[in-house]
């Protein structure tokens, strides 16, 4: 059969690679059984065959996916649901059933009208949101795929519409739409290259591989007749494992995971490939890792609850007192009142039977004082939550201007939680970093070349400098003697200035991508002239020969492109064209170098050919390749981890090690990943010998074949000559070390979470300052079962708790108040770790430490983590992540962070908020956190107070009045209360409120702590607020019933009438409850202003109409009896001050002997000394850190303190004095 268009000049993988690309043979027919079955095992595809199983007994699922919380049948139950999880909805609903009996003492269209306005507001806000998931789903599920119609004919169908036993064609740079088994490819071999950054979050490529029985069908007619079974496990979430058969033409084949091409994962660096569908939609491993959509609460919604459980409480304990009052009143002195007629009553006054009545008025107490129970609450929430969510949309400092994608509010439910956030939980690829690696310094022959400055230097020095500079201009204004050894100190802050501003002013333009490499001495043929020019040449032939790589050519410039397996490799190629040593081709069995040097206008195209290739693994921490240069000569090129190489070093090999080593720790304190470069000679007869044993080893099929391959191989990977180092940068995302340093500043904790291998994860920690030099790293291993007799599952979970055990012990002996610890997991280590009877102790630990790194773990686990830091700390956890892999975490935690970056939108459709890049998680957090927690929380210990002042004075008149249920206020003042005359000073205290400025937020981070130590919602103030309420309703009603009881109040001499009272009573309340949020208000607009003294205007020109037009009112009251009597505008004047009064000796007092932080930097910032006075305001700048060991401030400290050491060494009798602090 043709196979057109296939590329026949690639190298069989299979020949070269030693472990993953050999194929396995036909299953052996005498003593074995094809056949799977068993629990787990139960999943039949009928290969091309898609309608069998939409029929029973199989019935698998469409490929249909969806991350909303509804859908039309549930979302009227559910959203109803959430609604009367609420509190005070279910109170409302049931007064609003008792509001259709006679016994209510409000019509029932006033109860009803406002509950069903609250509820529905609030569905339609959840409808809007889950209606925004629904769009983003169906642009997944709208992908087009070409799937096979029949009769060799293929087209186009949406990904929803892909059913299992589908055979579909995936074009290069496309995601796989299911879980498909690989059967053929573009290329002759049957492999493909796959990235699964969106699954595990590596960045290398893997390399998958066919079946050699499906290689023929490579084209459209081949799949005509096309018939197979396949027999697997059942749908699981484990990324990493996969057990089946293929059964095709009467024989059976085994299939493992490096058959299988998951949905998510991305097609690169091939043409197209085909496939048959096994799992889709939630089958698939990607989704059977992500977790149901869960509706999240905020904490400060949850205590609202509580606070309600306490109102309603008093709202039952002041509704049996007035029903046992009213009892009592009717059975005692009813009879005596002739004019109510008592012979004339119903069950509702009965003073034969004073109980039932008194149970009749209870349930009429429980309505009228309803009050105390605001409606509006939660709709006012719910608007002033919409509104900041507007502005989190709007803020222009949040917009990525690169990708033109703005930061996204996904759900305003959760606005607070952003400002009380303890701990976050992150992603790596493609979140802290951009997946792209730059070549920039190395060490060849002991000597180190590279002079360009790293980010994490430039930043280091760059806020060294600062504070140094900081540091003298304080030490100059204090007049001390000076000394040797002072002047010692000056030397050596001059000097270190001096680096630094060199370090500073090396920080160029961007370079070639993936060379930022700086170094007259190697480029453009300078290494010719260097000492060691041999070692040099060898060093850069082995950048050029050791991988496996594929070139490129760019059709438009002619230049090549490179991909690699890792980033590193595509980083150490293109280091290797720059220096003169061009990887150009690649054949079945050689690569060629195209080497510029001696001659740049003639250069030499070399051959070397490739023997073997020992491909690198996470277990072996190397890669070497054996070739033969052009004069016959055999070399075993090995790169790999220092730790590794150095072992494996021969004794006449280790000329350079002392220089290397040192060089490597530096690259390391700079944030760089390093490999150790090494080599060596081989005779024909000793690689013969090795060969044949390699082979062997190849070939063996059984479960000793990787054990056997690796003892081979590290046969011949020993005896090395050390050649030198390299030093690469995985570039961080744009912010990100300035970012994770606030945040640190701020007192959150940072996890980091990833499926990438533990020396990468190690490595950005390092970057990210999240790991510095001197920092105690704990790494959770599990230990080698191979030589353990029995239960090795219980010897490994007793070797992992002993480890956490020691390690704590650690953590506790420790004295020196500046030690730092990190803790670094595998997967593999979780996998024990989690369980119920260890997973305690070890978070327990995590706590313990300052940076906590997990490496290699699935999204399951990512999960698990998180939800054990959220249950096991009871603190509030974020998630960021911007992968497929990240969704369960971010579902799983209280606030889930979606990055809208090159992994797709899986991780922004499950998220609650969607940043573009990372950085913006500062401003998100210290910013517009901080301000939503403070301005709800004040809102609504506000509007427990407005209502508790307003309510209880109810209570007080109709115990005054005999527990008649006669309310002082007119049905209008009641109705306009919370929805008119109140309700938009509230607004704007949640939507504009700022206790300080996003900039000072940003100089002052401790601020942030404010939340998370939950100051301003805790039971003390919340109470505090309450009593408030309390006193503010007594000094009303008294004030106002003492004064009016027997006052004059018209000219005429007549006292004042129900109307009156009640009318000057409600004025008071007005001015009292906004006026005192105007007390409230650090930040003044002029909309604040607007609404807070129009709510007072509104309610005198309600009362001027209303008086006007209610046939209620025998006159208008406002015009003819409160506006002239001057006692009405005198106690209006009087009982405001009084209720004001409390709260304003309160803050005057704590603000003088006991202010906040954020009244220490008003004060401040109002008498402008941040201006006047730099010195002070950078002093105070520097104090308002929380006490951190991660982050740059922490690793420039730990700097400052080496320094300081080695000077005291030097010149013990420097004095601790004379020099600055770390901190």
């Amino acid at each position: 059969m043709a196979r057109a268009g296939r590329i026949r000049e690639r190298l069989r993988w299979s020949k070269l690679y030693s472990f993953s690309c050999v194929r396995p043979s036909v299953l052996e027919t005498e003593g074995v059984s094809h056949s799977l079955h068993g629990p787990g095992f139960s999943r039949v595809v009928y290969c091309n065959q898609p309608r069998i199983h939409r029929k029973n007994p199989l019935k698998y699922p469409s490929n249909y996916i969806t991350t909303t919380k509804y859908n039309i049948v549930t979302f009227l139950p559910k959203a109803i649901f959430e609604q009367f999880r609420r509190v005070a909805n279910i109170y409302f609903l049931l007064a609003a059933i008792l509001s259709l009996t006679p016994i209510a003492p409000f019509s029932a269209v006033s109860m009803i009208a406002p509950l069903a306005f609250v509820v529905g507001l609030s569905m339609v806000k959840e409808a809007m949101e889950d209606w925004r998931r629904f769009i983003q789903d169906m642009k997944v599920n709208s992908r087009k795929v070409c799937v096979h119609k029949g009769e060799g004919r293929f087209g186009y169908k949406p990904w929803q519409k892909l059913r299992v036993g589908d055979v579909v064609r995936v074009e290069k740079d496309q995601f796989f739409p299911a879980d498909l088994l690989l059967l053929s490819s573009s290329y002759e071999d049957g492999i493909c290259y796959v990235e699964t950054m969106n699954l595990d979050g590596e960045t290398n490529l893997k390399v998958k591989r066919s079946l050699e029985v499906t290689l023929p069908l490579d084209d459209v007619m081949a799949f005509k007749d096309f018939m197979a079974t396949i027999r697997c496990e059942d749908p699981n979430p484990n990324l990493y494992t996969f057990v089946g058969n293929f059964e095709y033409e009467q024989q059976v084949y085994a299939l493992d995971p490096n058959h299988i091409l998951l949905r998510d994962s991305k097609l690169r660096n091939t043409t197209h490939v085909y496939g048959v569908v096994i799992f889709t939609g939630p089958d698939s491993k990607v989704m059977q890792n992500s977790t149901k959509s869960p509706s999240k609460r905020s904490g400060i919604e949850r205590k609202m609850d509580k606070i309600i459980y306490v109102l309603f409480s008093i709202l039952v304990l002041i509704s049996v007192i007035s029903s046992i009052g009213f009892a009592v009143k009717t059975r005692y002195f009813m009879p005596e009142m002739w004019y109510l007629q008592p012979q004339h009553t119903t069950d509702l006054y009965d003073p034969s039977n004073p109980g039932l009545s008194g149970i009749f008025h209870l349930i009429t107490a429980l309505i009228l004082y309803g009050y105390l129970i605001p409606i509006s609450l939660y709709v006012s929430i719910e608007l002033v939550k919409v509104l900041q969510a507007r502005f989190i949309n709007q803020d222009i400092q949040m917009y990525d201007e690169e990708s033109g994608v703005p930061a996204q509010a996904r759900t305003s439910n959760l606005n607070e939680e952003l400002g009380q956030v303890d701990t976050i939980l992150s992603d790596k690829t493609g979140t802290l970093t951009c997946n792209q690696m730059d070549f920039l310094k190395c060490s060849i022959a002991g000597v180190s070349y590279g002079v360009r400055s790293s980010e994490v230097e430039l930043a280091a020095a760059r806020q060294m400098a600062m504070d140094l500079r900081g540091q003298n201009s304080e030490n100059s204004n204090v007049p001390t003697p000076r000394s040797d050894s002072t002047n010692a100190w000056d030397n050596s802050v001059s000097e270190l200035e001096g680096n630094i501003t060199c370090k500073i002013d090396k920080a160029g333009a961007p370079m070639i991508k993936g060379f930022s490499f700086e170094d007259d001495r190697l480029m453009n043929g300078n290494w010719q002239r260097e000492p060691n020019v041999n070692t040099i040449l060898l060093f850069f032939r082995i950048l050029a020969v050791c991988h496996a790589a594929i070139p490129e050519v760019d059709e438009v410039t002619g230049s090549f492109t490179y991909e690699a397996e890792s980033p590193d490799e595509g980083a150490f190629l293109v280091a290797a064209r720059e220096f003169g040593f061009e990887f150009c081709r690649r054949t079945q069995s050689s690569v060629f170098i195209r080497e510029k040097y001696p001659s740049t206008a003639h250069p030499v195209e070399r051959e070397f050919k490739i023997l073997n290739l020992l491909e690198f693994s996470s277990k072996r921490k190397r890669m070497s390749v054996i070739v033969q240069d052009e004069s016959g000569q055999i070399l075993l090129l090995c790169k790999g981890a220092d730790s590794i190489i150095f072992d494996r070093l021969s004794k006449n090999g280790r000329a350079f090690e002392e220089e290397t080593r040192r060089h490597i720790t530096e690259y390391g304190e700079a944030g760089l990943r390093t490999l150790a470069i090494a080599y060596k000679k081989l005779d024909q007869f000793k690689y013969s010998t090795w060969n044949t044993e390699f082979f062997k080893a190849k070939t063996t099929i059984g479960p000793d074949r990787e054990e056997l391959l690796e003892c081979v191989s590290d046969m011949m990977e020993q005896d090395l000559i050390l050649v030198g180092a390299t030093a690469v940068e995985d570039k961080l995302q744009k912010g990100v070390q300035g970012c994770i340093d606030k945040l640190a500043q701020a007192g959150l904790k940072i996890w980091v979470l990833t499926g990438d291998k533990m020396e990468t994860a190690i490595n950005i920690g390092f970057a990210c300052s999240l790991l510095r030099q001197g920092m105690r790293q704990f790494c959770i291993s599990t230990m080698n079962t191979d030589l353990l007799a029995q239960d090795p599952k219980k010897a490994v979970k007793e070797n992992i708790l002993m480890q956490i055990t020691d390690a704590s012990q650690t953590i506790k002996s420790e004295k020196d108040p500046h030690a730092a610890f990190a803790l670094i997991v595998d997967g593999k280590t979780l996998t024990h770790a989690l369980e119920d009877d260890m997973k305690h102790q070890f978070l327990n630990l995590a706590i313990e430490c300052a940076s906590v790194i997990c490496c290699r773990v699935s999204p399951i686990q990512k999960a698990l983590v998180t939800r054990l830091v959220k249950e096991g700390t009871g603190k509030t956890t974020l998630a960021i992540g911007d992968g497929a892999n990240d969704v369960g975490m971010i579902q799983e935690a209280d606030i889930g962070v979606g990055i809208s970056g090159a992994e797709g939108m899986q991780a922004v459709m499950a998220s609650d908020f969607s940043i573009a890049q990372f950085r913006f998680l500062e401003r998100l957090l210290v910013v517009h956190g901080h301000w939503c927690y403070k301005r709800i929380a004040q809102m609504v210990c506000y509007f427990f107070y407005k209502n508790i002042a307003f309510g209880l004075t109810l209570f007080y008149f109709e115990a005054y009045t005999g527990f008649s249920g006669q309310s002082v206020y007119d049905d209008w003042y009641m109705l306009l209360f919370n929805v008119i005359l109140t309700s938009l000073p509230v607004i704007s205290l949640g939507v504009f409120e700022q206790d300080v400025s996003s900039e000072v937020c940003l100089q002052f981070p401790a601020l942030y702590q404010q939340g998370p130590q939950n100051l301003f919602f805790d039971w003390y103030r919340i109470l505090g607020w309450m009593v408030n309420g309390l006193y503010s309703s007594l000094a009303i009603f008294f004030l106002n019933t003492h004064i009016f009881y027997d006052q004059a109040f018209r000219s005429g001499g007549q006292t004042s009438g129900m109307a009156s009272l009640g009318a000057t009573m409600f004025t008071c309340i007005i001015w009292a409850v906004n006026c005192q949020i105007a007390l409230t208000m650090s930040h003044f607009t002029w909309i604040q202003h607007l609404f807070v003294w129009g709510s007072i205007t509104t309610w005198y020109i309600f009362l001027l109409l209303y008086g006007m037009s209610s046939s209620v009112m025998s006159s208008p009251v406002l015009i003819e009896a409160l506006a002239p009597a001057p006692i009405y505008w005198a106690v209006t004047l009087l009982v405001t001050a009084a209720c004001n009064l409390p709260y304003f000796v309160h803050i005057s007092f704590q603000r003088s002997f006991n202010p906040m932080d954020h009244h220490v930097i008003q004060e401040i910032k109002h008498y402008k000394k941040d201006v006047e006075d730099q010195h002070m305001w950078t002093r105070e700048c520097s104090k308002a850190r929380q006490k951190t060991k991660i982050g740059f401030t922490a690793r420039v400290e730990a700097k400052i303190r080496h320094l300081r050491g080695r000077l005291h060494k030097k010149y013990p009798s420097l004095s601790t004095a004379s020099m600055p602090a770390a901190s």
